[in-house]
């Protein structure tokens, strides 16, 4: 081969694998052209990566580019930007990793790991998500997911069916083999299977006649009644493990410029992978699909009224009831259904739900059929197609006001009330800066009223969350600090009240000496103690964080400018997704030192800060004494030549 340059034998390979020599013995005459290197494209479609006019290909350059023990080339674009990297990976002169880069990230990679000149693995990265997939057989289509979040699951659904294509849905349907690594009991795994039976045929019925989901329809967010997924835990007798799930998940899509809703229903995680539980439905017209939690979360008779731990427990009256409802649940409205349906559904929902209130035998029954009812108008509400929920909700908590004023449902009604009226006004507002800054200001108000109201329920803690983070970011710190101390006073053990104390913390580190440390990106132990002597300064960033990628030339400079001196800085890392991170770090430069917190804004270290948006930046003194503990780019170039004359 060392009559043939490497890029004339990888214009005839192409994706199959090419030909790499060694940029140390590779003369420069031998780099390809930006023509070439440009010509490669990822073997998905799905890629939104950056290409250059050809016209611009000129002001292109390819130059080798070798860290540690890789290998290969890089692709500049006319304003400096990285567009391309192609790898060799194992050293045997072969490329086995293309790369593909927007606005500087890598958000895309095709990878031959087995070495065979075949692309098999295909990776979206850094801002374009965090999907994994596995080309098994090679053929330029994947054939399961490695990882994939619940929203690109979602995403994924809502493709696979406006391009008819019945193989890729597949991908995040449970399948059997799922159904037996999670050891479902025997009557989910029935009804699951039986949910999911035909997916090819139910998903063309759906969009045959659909007039939200057609060939041009686009995903455009995903939606939960949920904030975020919760575990059913194994002892419920489910499954051999604990099962992660979110329940009554909606897809927002777009078509021909409208937006519609998709019912996705429920999901849970196997593995690194989100999955679904039964074949997404298109809401039609001003219908709504209601669900009942899904395979997962029906309660079933003998589970269904806690401490009665078989059917043979319960009460025929009580019975009659439980089974009333579960055929109630079984026959739910559909996307089809009418708005009267859904009304008397919920009517009659209602009526069996307080029938089983009055004879249940202990209040934690009663708790638990007055929470579905509440939690299931409020999921109803969140779609954006059920305002009457608002009002059925604000009549439960005017009863339990009523019958039960000491009951802690009374503030669980009224959060939930509230949040649902706020997602209707939301949705209705128009895009006027003044509407919406009017919403706002009624939004905070009915916040400190609830706190005001039950400042000692569960709920309170996220609302003084809200007010104080609000505040904060519009620069009012007297109150902000004002609900930090109520939050972390009154509700000091609870997540949000963890994050006040450190908010509270971090808002009053100045005059005070600053310890830290933890372990670094590479393993080694990085504590700032080592740096007394240095003026120093500590960023919490990430990669995503595009604030963070757009204040590093200047952070660069400073550092250049200022380290003969005695400037330091230290990075905490807040990437979750661990090996993104050296690749960041050698294409932008911030080569300082790092600690690696792998929990990112739910670590212990952000958590300890009360960090709540990245950058955040403390500046230290020689002494280990912070002097600011929000500084900017800009404060930093007025605070160095004080600091280090």
């Amino acid at each position: 081969m060392s009559s043939m340059t490497g890029w004339k034998f990888a214009s005839l390979l192409l994706f199959a694998g090419y030909q790499l020599y060694s940029p140390a013995l590779l003369p420069a005459a031998d780099t390809p052209g930006a023509d070439l290197a440009l010509s490669f494209r990822p073997m998905q479609k799905d890629v939104v990566y950056e290409e250059i006019d050809k016209a611009d290909y000129a002001s292109c350059k390819v130059e080798i580019d070798r860290q540690d023990k890789v290998s290969g080339w890089v692709v500049f674009g006319p304003d400096g930007q990285v567009l391309r990297r192609f790898w060799d990976t194992n050293g045997d002169n072969v490329v086995d990793q293309w790369r593909y880069y927007d606005r500087g990230y890598e958000v895309y990679r095709d990878m031959d790991t087995n070495f065979n000149n075949k692309v098999d693995q295909s990776r979206w990265l850094n801002i374009a998500g965090t999907r994994w997939g596995i080309d098994t057989n090679e053929d330029g289509r994947l054939d399961q997911w490695k990882v994939i979040s619940a929203e690109e699951a979602s995403r994924e659904a809502i493709l696979a069916m406006a391009k008819g294509d019945a193989q890729r849905l597949s991908l995040v349907l449970v399948n059997g083999d799922d159904i037996k690594k999670l050891g479902l009991a025997a009557d989910l795994a029935e009804k699951m299977n039986k949910d999911l039976a035909n997916p090819a045929e139910t998903m063309r019925t759906r969009v045959s006649s659909s007039k939200v989901v057609n060939a041009a329809t686009q995903w455009i967010r995903f939606d939960s009644s949920m904030l975020m997924p919760y575990v059913v835990p194994v002892d419920e007798g489910k499954a051999n493990q604990d099962l992660i799930v979110y329940e009554n998940v909606m897809a927002i899509v777009e078509t021909a410029g409208e937006t519609g809703f998709v019912q996705i229903g429920e999901m849970m995680q196997i593995g690194n992978v989100w999955k679904l539980t039964q074949i997404p439905a298109p809401i039609e017209g001003e219908t709504l699909e209601m669900t009942d939690g899904g395979t997962l979360m029906q309660p079933s008779m003998a589970a269904a009224t806690p401490g009665m731990a078989a059917q043979s427990e319960i009460s025929p009256e009580m019975r009659k009831l439980l089974t009333d409802l579960q055929e109630l649940d079984s026959n739910a409205p559909t996307p089809q259904s009418t708005a009267a349906d859904l009304a008397r559904y919920n009517s009659r929902r209602v009526e069996i739900l307080r029938g089983l209130l009055a004879i249940s035998s202990t209040e934690e029954e009663r708790e638990q059929w007055l929470t579905q009812l509440i939690d299931g108008l409020a999921a109803a509400v969140q779609t954006g197609k059920y305002s009457e929920g608002v009002r059925q909700l604000a009549a439960v908590e005017a009863d339990l006001v009523k019958q039960r004023p000491n009951s802690p449902l009374v503030s669980y009604t009224a959060y939930r009330r509230l949040l649902a009226e706020y997602t209707m006004k939301l949705q209705a507002a128009p895009a006027d800066n003044a509407e919406r800054e009017a919403l706002q200001t009624w939004w905070l108000t009915q916040l400190k009223t609830f706190v005001d109201t039950y400042p000692k329920s569960d709920d309170a803690a996220d609302a003084l969350l809200q007010l104080a983070i609000t505040e904060e970011f519009s620069g009012n710190m007297d109150e902000a600090k004002k609900w930090y101390t109520s939050l972390s006073t009154n509700h000091a053990k609870t997540d949000a009240g963890e994050r006040a104390i450190g908010a509270l913390r971090r808002i009053g580190l100045e005059g005070k000496p600053l310890q830290l440390k933890g372990s670094g990106i590479d393993g080694k132990p990085v504590d700032l103690a080592s740096y007394r002597g240095k003026a120093v300064l500590v960023i919490f960033w990430a990669t995503w964080c595009q604030p963070c990628t757009e204040d590093l030339p200047q952070l660069k400079a400073l550092y250049d400018q200022y380290r003969a001196k005695g400037f330091e800085i230290v990075g905490i890392n807040l990437d979750t997704q661990r090996e993104a991170v050296v690749p960041y770090i050698n294409q932008h430069g911030n080569r300082w030192a790092h600690i690696a917190e792998p929990q990112g804004l739910e670590g212990r270290l952000a958590i300890d800060f009360g960090i709540i948006s990245v950058p955040t930046m403390f500046l230290l003194n020689q002494q280990g004494v912070v002097v600011s503990n929000s500084t900017s780019v800009e404060d930093l170039k007025e605070e160095l030549p004080t600091l280090l004359p």
